[in-house]
């Protein structure tokens, strides 16, 4: 059986702990707080699509934080950030294009799926951690308007 997510995340933090990278440390020991302070919210132990939507949050979080940096002309700021966002990165599936995801909204429409709401309901599952919600919410609308 394969390794589950959250064993990943743990078996890198060590690793980082041994080679004394403090970055990585920092990054990998937040988030296993942050995915602990959830398996306590939801009173269970973590699957792998919690630990993906801890990510996808967290992941999102230093992406937002380094487009603040930049705009501040904090660039050190927001290249501390991209690297942070660069090793959470590494724990998710490839990203989507926009063209893969408009595929599987027609996909989605063809089954007989023709409202906004529903159509979400689908897509979020198959996208999530891989391609950002309001993007794909664009999408939709687009797809569904034609």
């Amino acid at each position: 059986m394969t390794e589950s997510l959250k064993a990943q995340l743990e078996r890198e933090l060590k690793e980082a702990r041994k080679e004394r990278d403090r970055l990585r440390t920092t990054v990998l020991s937040s988030t296993l707080s942050e995915l602990r302070n959830m398996e306590i919210e939801e009173g269970g132990e973590a699957d792998d699509e919690m630990v993906k939507r801890v990510l996808t949050r967290a992941l999102k979080q230093r992406k937002e934080a380094a487009d603040q940096m930049r705009a501040g002309n904090r660039e050190e700021l927001a290249e501390k950030e991209d690297r942070e966002a660069e090793i959470l990165s590494d724990f998710l599936p490839p990203p989507l294009d926009e063209e893969e995801v408009r595929v599987m909204v027609r996909e989605i429409v063809q089954d007989g799926t023709a409202e906004m709401g529903p159509v979400m309901g689908r897509l979020m599952p198959r996208i999530r951690g891989r391609f950002d919600g309001k993007e794909a919410n664009r999408i939709v609308r687009e797809e569904l308007s034609t």
